[in-house]
Formats: structure tokens, sequence, C-alpha cells
């Protein structure tokens, strides 16, 4: 993705206008086509030619897999390039749908803002990004992709910091070996030193069944007081239904 140099928002509210109908139900959005194309490299090939020259073809395009919500939310950037803060975890969902967008728009600047506004909200409410949302994100990207990158590298320092492993994402990372993987390289750009890792092999330390925790038991928990804790971050990291 790619955006041009940035221009006053006067100069791109032209008279020439483009019709961008989203969703099922067609709904009609009419757009400065000079603002949109600015912006985006998708809609500039859709619009223009080219030698980038208009184009004699229909100033109109059909976006039927696209939700009428996250289109606002583009719409809404488009005129003032700024995104709205959100207030609960369940604004996240089209957030990330925005991101989505944008990559489809190849709009670098409004991926990045969007990354920007999801990091934040969970820095500033001490919580984590769920493994639904983290999922979603993996389904609908590639790897090496930046909202990828800040959401597992949130969850890398989750689990490290946690003293198990909730259930659900023990069975995720058993199912998804590129998100172990993605973890394990996050954990490695902390660039630790090495006297703050534990050496097992210094031989101090317990192991096997009824010696210390135990791996299982570091995925499982080990007692009600610990699964209730468990519950009590799940539900703190967003995992409750919406």
């Amino acid at each position: 993705m790619s955006d041009k140099e940035e221009k006053p928002l006067h100069e791109l509210l032209s008279h020439s206008l483009v019709d961008i109908y989203v969703g099922p139900d067609s709904t009609q959005w009419i757009l400065h086509e000079k603002l949109l194309c600015h912006h985006s490299p998708f809609f500039r090939q859709t619009f223009y030619n080219k030698s980038g020259s208009q184009s004699a073809s229909s100033k109109a395009y059909g976006l039927p897999d696209s939700d009428d919500q996250t289109f606002e939310l583009f719409v809404g950037w488009l005129y003032s390039r700024a995104l709205r803060y959100p207030v609960e975890e369940k604004e996240i969902g089209p957030l990330l749908d925005l991101y989505l967008l944008a990559e489809n728009f190849e709009i670098e600047k409004l991926g990045d803002d969007v990354v920007e506004t999801v990091r934040a909200w969970y820095h500033n409410n001490e919580t984590y990004p769920s493994l639904r949302r983290v999922q979603y994100i993996y389904a609908n990207t590639e790897e090496d992709n930046p909202m990828r990158e800040m959401l597992v590298g949130c969850v890398a320092r989750y689990l490290t910091l946690s003293e198990t492993i909730p259930k659900h994402w023990d069975n995720a990372l058993r199912k998804n070996g590129q998100l172990a993987v993605d973890i394990i390289r996050s954990i490695q750009e902390w660039h630790l030193e090495s006297q703050a890792v534990p050496d097992a092999r210094e031989g101090s330390l317990e192991r096997g069944p009824g010696k210390g925790m135990g791996f299982s038991g570091v995925e499982e928990g080990d007692s009600k007081d610990d699964e209730s804790r468990v519950k009590e971050e799940g539900l703190k990291n967003g995992e409750a239904e919406e």
C-alpha cells in the first residue's frame, strides 16, 4: 500500500463525483472522485486509465461484500483523516474490518491509523487482544502484516507474564503452528539479556509430575481459584460473547 503526498482537503473536493454501492442492499455513497483516488491506488486504477487521465468508464463501483458500518467508518476517515476512539471492546471488531478494507483499497495511512488506535485502546485499558480478534486477523491477512505483528506482540506479553495458559489459547496454539511461531519471534524481538532468562541447563529446577508446576499444570491450571482467575482474565481480554 502507498499514499500520495498529502494535500489540503479543499484541493481534493472537485466537482467530479463517483457512486459507490455498498453491501447486499447496494447502499449508495456519493464521494468526491479526486479525494477518493488521491488516497486509494485501488480506486485510481478503477476510475483512471494508465496515463493518469480520467477514464471514460462509468463513475460507479460496487462493493457487495463490504459492510455498511465499515464503509461509513472509512468515509469518516476519508473526509476527516481521523478515527473515532473506541469506548468498548466490541468497537474493536469494526475497526479490524476497517483495517482489512484499508488493505483492499491500498491505503497505508489508514491502515497505520487503525493499528495505532487499536494498540492504544488495549494499552489504555490495560487489557489484551482476545483469541477471536487474533484469529480473525490471521484468517484475513498474510505473514509480516502490521496488525498481525501488533496483536501477536500483545499476546506474547500476556502469555509470558501469565502463570497459566488459558485452555482456549492452549487449543489454538496446538492447532495454529504459525501463531505459535510468531509468538516466539515476537519474544525474540525483545532482545532479553541472557541473565534475565532462566537457564534449564543449570539443573536447579525440579521437573516432572509432582515436582513443581509441570507443563501440564501450566496448560490446564492447578486449582479452582486458578480457573476462576483465568476466566476473569478471559472476560477482561474480550472473550465474553458480544
